[in-house]
């Protein structure tokens, strides 16, 4: 009797209730940090918050902000029409992810400086024999959703191996499309990537540089291409390409961008140096 009386004593359980509200929520903010993670809905996010950040302010007494509290408070109405809108696409890339990772996941030590050598390697190798390619090396943000379409590969990054995808003898079905390394490894291959829509980019470029221009536009990831007609090589990071790179200048700009260095850092460092130049 007693022991049912603690059990259902509310303010036994009021405490576990509230841990475990405070716990679900903290998880589902995590996860969504995690999805957004170098993409472009984080710099979105951070300009919403900014936007609210001011409506509060204009509601202050003591800056008192008439006109910009009605802007933003017409904007605030429709804030979750916005959100829809706005992050529709990494919306449908979060969903479709839902169920297929582990709650908790490990993380994976990847050897960096191999990974770059090889690559570097495998792309001046296709450079000089004039094989058109596009490597995209994930960073932070997840590149999964992008390999719906790919040939999966699950290999050890090689330049024999990312030689031999882009080879365009025996009919070979996966050499149009886009190889993507994942967690060190060469992930997938054959990968269709979505074109950038902006403006601005050269009309003489083609397919393959738009395709990397616009996966960088999305994400964090770094983007090698090949150009096929030329041999040159060319680097597209946070929706900008850097052209005309030589195995020396292109193993420092990769060591650089995976150390962390700011885009206009890397710019004037390669952009304007010897073995690169710069399209928006």
């Amino acid at each position: 009797m007693i022991l049912q009386e603690v059990l259902n004593a509310d303010w036994l359980w009021e405490p576990v209730r509230v841990v475990i509200d405070v716990t679900i929520v903290s998880y589902l903010v995590y996860r969504t940090l995690l999805l957004i993670k170098g993409t472009r809905a984080i710099r979105m996010l951070a300009g919403i918050v900014i936007l609210i950040l001011l409506f509060f302010v204009s509601k202050d007494e003591y800056f008192d902000l008439p006109t910009l509290n009605w802007v933003l408070d017409k904007f605030i109405a429709s804030f979750i029409i916005l959100i829809i809108v706005v992050f529709q696409d990494d919306i449908r890339r979060a969903l479709s992810q839902v169920g297929k990772k582990p709650i908790v996941g490990g993380g994976q030590n990847v050897d960096t400086d191999t990974l770059q050598e090889e690559v570097v390697r495998a792309v001046t190798a296709l450079s000089a024999q004039r094989l058109g390619a596009i490597i995209a090396i994930e960073r932070s943000a997840d590149l999964s959703s992008y390999t719906e379409e790919g040939v999966p590969i699950d290999g050890r990054v090689s330049r024999e191996l990312l030689f031999s995808i882009f080879l365009t003898s025996h009919q070979n079905p996966l050499h149009d499309g886009a190889v993507m390394i994942q967690k060190g490894r060469i992930a997938y291959a054959g990968c269709f990537l979505p074109l950038t829509v902006n403006p601005k980019v050269d009309r003489e470029l083609g397919t393959r540089h738009r395709a990397a221009i616009g996966l960088s536009e999305e994400t964090d990831a770094v983007v090698l291409v090949v150009s096929e007609e030329s041999g040159a090589i060319s680097l597209a990071l946070h929706g900008e390409l850097m052209r005309d790179f030589d195995a020396q200048s292109l193993r420092r700009v990769l060591n650089d961008s995976f150390g962390g260095m700011s885009r206009s850092t890397l710019w004037r460092r390669f952009g304007r140096a010897k073995g690169g130049s710069r399209t928006k």
